[in-house]
């Protein structure tokens, strides 16, 4: 039996559902019903970067980050694949830039989603600590 199982559906037109676990997820390549898959692949890898993010200043030490805000953006080339991402990571503690630096290469470890993409499509990130 595998590690994830995952059910997608499409009754018609380019608009899916996803059985993931007890929740269901909508993906429409037209934005119509839920967001395009390139634009949830974007939110998923930010959604898994984040807690990595904390799990990175646990390690380092850091214990309270406070609230943390990622602006996710990406870039598309001319087939409509993803061909850049970047990350503004806003965090309410106070960190030094070092500190900061030394977080984000430690979630980029620990990030699943990461770690599964081709190397060329990793987040450019940039941390703004004492954001809010």
């Amino acid at each position: 039996m595998s590690d994830i199982e995952t059910s997608t559906v499409s009754e018609e037109g380019y608009a899916c559902t996803s059985q993931v676990g007890d929740f269901d997820l909508q993906i429409d390549a037209t934005d119509e019903t839920g967001p395009n898959p390139n634009a949830a692949l974007v939110a998923t890898y930010a959604s898994c970067y984040l807690p990595a993010f904390r799990v990175g200043g646990s390690q380092r030490g850091e214990e309270d980050l406070g609230k943390i805000q990622i602006d996710a953006s990406a870039d598309l080339d001319d087939d409509d694949d993803l061909a850049a991402v970047a990350f503004d990571v806003h965090v309410e503690a106070d960190l030094d830039d070092e500190t900061a630096s030394d977080i984000a290469e430690r979630a980029e470890g620990i990030c699943h989603v990461h770690s599964a993409l081709r190397e060329g499509l990793h987040a450019d990130v940039s941390v703004y600590p004492g954001a809010f």
